[in-house]
């Protein structure tokens, strides 16, 4: 119980530090793989605590969850405006 209550802990840490990584200020369309990760992260914590063959069940929640994530960052990608090239010499 007493690492149950670490897991959870460091997983609201990690996501908290990977949602922060969602902005569009570097790369335009990076939540997909930020969505990725941080489904992969969620879903084997939730599959290796939920289980009785913590391994296997945390590996199936990781794929689950990059699956999911994934869509959910590629929709938000999707919804993001387009960059526009700004700077430079006009005429």
């Amino acid at each position: 119980m007493k690492y149950s209550k670490l897991i959870v802990t460091m997983t609201g840490i990690s996501l908290f530090l990977l949602t922060g990584c969602t902005g569009n200020e570097v790369v335009p369309n990076n939540a997909t793989q930020t969505g990725i990760a941080t489904g992969a992260l969620a879903g084997s914590v939730i599959g290796y605590n939920s289980g009785n063959n913590r391994g296997t069940d945390a590996a199936l929640g990781a794929l689950a969850g990059a699956a999911v994530g994934g869509l959910i960052g590629n929709a938000v990608d999707e919804s993001n405006p387009k960059p526009v090239e700004t700077g430079g010499w006009h005429e």
